[in-house]
């Protein structure tokens, strides 16, 4: 009965937290693109005082319809409940709101209310809902732009070893260090090896960065079945992408969403348990 509490009171959360991460999948990608195009400007000493424009991030400007530039309002926010009361439809030009916002706090909900049912109502159900939001973001980020931001991977990896050393992942954190560094070499030394074969680059440095986080969260060990889990989840997908014929050009498709999946799987399973399932 505790334990259904917690869930539901983490739940509530979750639908806070994944209505925020909304806003994060939407900014951020084009806060780095304001950043970098203001270093572009001062490199090429093309930067004058007329470039500082309205401050933009993820706490200003307010929330508007991207169609009509409407304000939206404290109770046309409200996680899932104003989305299904609008009709998911914006207030003020109709204009259809994507499924993906109540989606995201719908998600979001549902791995908070996970880590209470799992770890009750305390720091380690926190943490692990963290780690839960943050591969949320990322997922929906690299599948939209195949970005994945510093700003969320190495905090990620930093959190991940400090949590192993105050010990909420039941990782050691020399298990955690070595996860960390295993990750990042290992897709690093792939992606060099595919450049040099073909000439062309198979994934982005965020990949290592992502791979090197998921290691210091669940230690070295996770590494091989999580890699694992990360291509079947891949291969599926594309598969499907294919058959339905909804490649993005070039036929690229991000790898960071595929190994976020795999980093929420060993939440939920383990890492052990990936590789029974795989008969490994």
């Amino acid at each position: 009965m505790v334990n259904l509490l917690d869930a539901a009171l983490l739940g509530v959360l979750g639908l806070l937290v994944g209505s925020f991460l909304n806003v994060v999948i939407h900014r951020l990608p084009k806060m780095m693109e304001l950043r970098w195009a203001a270093e572009c400007a001062e490199l090429q000493g093309t930067a004058t005082d007329t470039d500082a424009a309205a401050p933009y991030n993820l706490m200003v400007p307010r929330s508007a319809c991207p169609h009509c530039g409407h304000q939206i309002r404290w109770f046309e926010n409200v996680p899932v409940v104003s989305y299904l009361a609008l009709g998911g439809k914006c207030a003020g030009c109709k204009a259809p709101i994507s499924l993906r916002y109540p989606t995201v706090e719908l998600v979001a909900s549902a791995l908070f209310a996970w880590c209470g049912w799992t770890w009750g109502l305390g720091w380690e159900a926190l943490v692990w809902s963290g780690f839960a939001a943050s591969l949320v973001t990322l997922t929906c980020i690299d599948w939209d732009t195949t970005l994945l931001p510093d700003d969320i991977t190495l905090p990620l990896l930093w959190a991940g070893l400090c949590a192993s050393a105050l010990g909420f992942t039941g990782v050691s954190l020399a298990e955690a260090l070595w996860g960390a560094v295993g990750g990042y070499l290992s897709l690093w030394l792939v992606y060099w090896g595919f450049k040099l074969a073909t000439g062309k680059e198979g994934m982005g440095y965020g990949d290592f960065k992502l791979f090197a986080a998921l290691g210091a969260w669940f230690g070295w060990q996770a590494l091989v079945p999580i890699i694992l889990m990360a291509s079947v989840i891949g291969a599926i997908v594309g598969i499907g992408i294919k058959m339905f014929s909804q490649l993005r050009e070039g036929g690229y498709v991000p790898f960071g969403p595929f190994l976020a999946l795999a980093g929420l799987t060993s939440l939920f399973f383990g890492p052990r348990a990936i590789l029974a399932a795989i008969g490994l």
